[in-house]
């Protein structure tokens, strides 16, 4: 089942949520616009003694919440994670340029762990195990193994695209059409 992606009124991504936790919202008037091709889920609940029908629930795949987010989302920095860094990468190895599948990828440090390199998004990249293997403990110039890409922090909506396991196609439409101009995820 998917997620539903949950923004504030302005339109700003704030969080992966349940389909549970999205029909709340719905039926308790909270979302002021709504977002998707159809609904993610539909909702059946008990019948109108007086009118014998069936009450019905539509939970959209996007829900935009009232009031503003308390904070700039886009003053925070992504919260890293390897599967993210691999993701971002588009499964390439970022030194000979392979794709691969994404479970068999590792994370390199740009700059050695072992001499000061931080696990960091722009100190990360993707790289097969082999590339992995042959650079070691050195930096990629030292390793005659120049990037073959530069490592990027996300921006909001390319990190809701990475952090989302199972999206629909149009949910993700809708994320892609607001991704920087010139990003690798779209």
């Amino acid at each position: 089942m998917h997620d539903v992606l949950q923004l504030d009124i302005t339109g700003l991504p704030q969080a992966w949520i349940s389909v549970e936790d999205a029909a709340t919202l719905v039926a308790t008037g909270a979302v002021v616009w709504s977002a998707g091709t159809e609904p993610l889920a539909v909702l059946r609940g008990g019948f109108n003694s007086a009118t014998g029908r069936q009450s019905r629930l539509e939970v959209p795949a996007i829900v935009a919440l009232r009031g503003a987010s308390r904070i700039n989302l886009f003053e925070l920095t992504p919260v890293y994670g390897k599967g993210k860094v691999i993701k971002r990468d588009r499964c390439t190895c970022a030194y000979c340029g392979e794709q691969f599948d994404s479970r068999v990828l590792t994370v390199d440090h740009i700059v050695p762990a072992s001499r000061g390199g931080r696990l960091s998004w722009m100190n990360t990249v993707a790289a097969c195990r082999a590339c992995n293997s042959r650079k070691a403990d050195r930096t990629p110039d030292e390793a005659r193994m120049p990037l073959l890409f530069a490592p990027f922090v996300p921006s909001r909506f390319e990190d809701f695209i990475l952090k989302g396991r199972h999206i629909r196609a149009d949910v993700h439409d809708w994320l892609a059409a607001r991704l920087p101009k010139g990003s690798r995820l779209s």
